[in-house]
């Protein structure tokens, strides 16, 4: 099920951006959220099918599926390296070492960005198994 913030967004009017969250780190080691938008082009993508809204391509040289199981909890970690994360399924709650924590769900996206410093520590909250994209 989407999240309903990003079903409505997508749903009012023209969708011209999607909303994601960024974890990076700052320039002494902490890490934080940030709040972004994804801007969002009408275009003609598969004529006679009516005009699509999308982002601008980014390159990729990977992608895969990921999951956890309900009781999962990792301790402070920066990412491996930079990715995006859709949340399919379960939810996942994120600590960042400003103090900042929140959950994302089914319908979100993070951009996982903090490779250096203290990182973010995660896990696994409620009884469904997470899934990952």
């Amino acid at each position: 099920m989407l999240d309903p913030k990003l079903f409505s967004q997508i749903n009012s009017g023209t969708p011209d951006h999607l909303s994601y969250v960024r974890i990076y780190t700052d320039s002494i080691g902490e890490t934080h959220f940030e709040d972004l938008k994804i801007k969002l082009n009408e275009i003609e993508f598969a004529p006679p099918a009516p005009p699509i809204y999308t982002s601008n391509l980014q390159p990729t040289t990977k992608f895969g599926f990921l999951s956890v199981l309900p009781g999962w909890n990792s301790d402070w970690h920066p990412t491996p390296k930079r990715q995006y994360i859709i949340y399919l399924s379960g939810m996942i709650e994120a600590e960042v070492s400003d103090g900042e924590i929140r959950q994302f769900g089914p319908g979100s996206i993070t951009l996982v960005d903090d490779t250096l410093g203290k990182g973010h520590k995660t896990r696994a909250i409620g009884n469904d198994k997470i899934v990952l994209y």
